[in-house]
């Protein structure tokens, strides 16, 4: 599988002031296998891993004292190898199990600054909450579920991802109507990398749904690790609750019946922390940054993944697969959080604006910053005279040099209006910070 994060891993790798790496993100991502898949095309020497999920026994390194060398000195024992600086790679998975270990990596890049060290896991901002860990010892990178570009080279349609890797522009009709079908799997797939790996073995969404219900379960085992924070029960709940508000202000009372307000709040809170959802705050667009004007009450929130998200809504596939147009599914909100989910695997920020009055209300869907100017997005089909939030948004506000409108609809542009309409299948180009 070709990730996106192996140009930002071996953009780290020759850095002059490298520091050891913390890959973050949630559960099932790719983490594991792409850190070692980077090791394998880019260490002239060894990649080193050492699990420290799986071997607890390890752990006892850490308990002496924190010295790197010592460390080193111990682990090439325990892993009868040589671990060579400027050479090899030492990579530390499922960190989260051994604090110790987090704390251990701040003298890596003191002691041994030569050495390549990445480290991964999964709820390590629980393992991390507690600890007093020196700022600028280390350097952090996310990770996120496979991206639609991801999972068309996945699926052997190099040609079409770097079609929907381009500059936008029209595409014949033919070609519009084929990537709009791969699309659509996608969108039901989703981009769990295990997931996308079981439908291009067998060519069966079935068995994609079956991984998806084992990923789901997966996630919720790992409550429990939330305890004593949160309400088992109630994280349950929000956590299929929220799959079935994308594209909704969140009202925390919906959520989860016979719990109280701030339960259901740190059990969202929680779920946000370990990156199974994103909070996405409404924002003011009338000035930079989009962070000063954003609002702790009113916020919408995605899922991890699209296709864990049509799983948790228990929607009638076969009804839903068949709609003709891609925003119909699950009301439009497939395609939310799709866009949504794009946008956050190309880096951005993301907010949106609602303006509540009297007489009217309005929303845009999302709000991002490109080229220091801020660009509203809408997720809708339609012709331009039924953008009425959006045309009213760019009449308010007029740093907002034009809108761009996401749809099934191919690539055209209405300067006089200030609107590009894109297709969906270019979300993820349009997100990225050179565009």
């Amino acid at each position: 599988m070709k990730r996106a994060v192996s140009e930002q891993l071996l953009a780290w790798k020759n850095r002059v002031r490298r520091k050891p790496l913390i890959l973050r993100g949630a559960r099932q991502v790719g983490k594991t296998w792409s850190v070692l898949d980077f090791g394998r095309h880019h260490f002239d020497g060894t990649v080193h891993l050492v699990d420290l999920e799986k071997r607890p026994d390890y752990h006892r390194i850490f308990e002496a004292n924190l010295e790197a060398k010592r460390i080193l000195s111990e682990l090439e024992v325990l892993l009868n190898a040589r671990i060579v600086p400027g050479k090899d790679l030492l990579f530390f998975d499922e960190i989260q199990s051994c604090q110790r270990a987090i704390m251990a990596l701040r003298y890596f890049h003191e002691d041994c600054p030569e050495l390549h060290v990445i480290a991964a896991g999964s709820l390590l901002e629980f393992a991390m909450q507690d600890l007093s860990f020196p700022v600028g010892r280390v350097q952090f990178m996310n990770m996120v579920p496979m991206s639609f570009p991801e999972y068309l080279f996945a699926m052997g349609k190099d040609v079409a991802a770097e079609i929907v890797l381009a500059e936008p522009k029209p595409q014949p009709e033919a070609v519009h109507h084929m990537l709009l079908g791969e699309l659509r799997c996608y969108l039901f797939v989703g981009g769990m990398p295990e997931c996308v790996k079981a439908y291009a073995d067998t060519s069966s969404m079935h068995d994609a749904f079956d991984v998806q219900a084992e990923l789901a379960n997966a996630y919720r085992q790992d409550f429990s690790k939330y305890a004593p924070h949160a309400d088992k029960q109630c994280l349950n709940t929000v956590f299929a609750s929220v799959a079935r508000s994308v594209g909704r202000q969140i009202k925390y009372s919906r959520l989860a019946e016979d719990y109280t307000h701030k339960t259901i709040k740190k059990a969202f809170d929680l779920l946000c922390l370990a990156q199974v959802m994103r909070k996405v705050p409404a924002a003011t667009p009338a000035g930079l940054p989009l962070g000063a004007s954003a609002s702790a009450r009113k916020f919408k929130a995605l899922m991890v993944d699209v296709g864990l998200m049509q799983h948790l809504c228990g929607m009638p596939v076969d009804i839903e697969y068949a709609k003709t147009d891609l925003l119909d599914i699950h009301a439009g909100a497939m395609a939310e959080q799709f866009v949504g989910q794009e946008f956050l695997a190309a880096g951005r920020e993301l907010h949106y604006w609602a303006r509540s009055a009297k007489s009217s209300t309005a929303e845009v869907d999302f709000l991002i910053v490109t080229h220091d100017a801020i660009c509203p997005i809408e997720v809708k089909s339609g012709a331009s005279g039924r953008l009425r939030s959006l045309h009213m948004l760019l009449e308010t506000y007029e740093n907002c040099p034009r809108g761009y409108v996401f749809s099934t609809a191919r690539y055209s542009e209405l300067p006089e209006q200030k609107l590009v309409f894109l297709p969906l299948y270019h979300a993820y180009s349009t997100g990225l910070p050179s565009r």
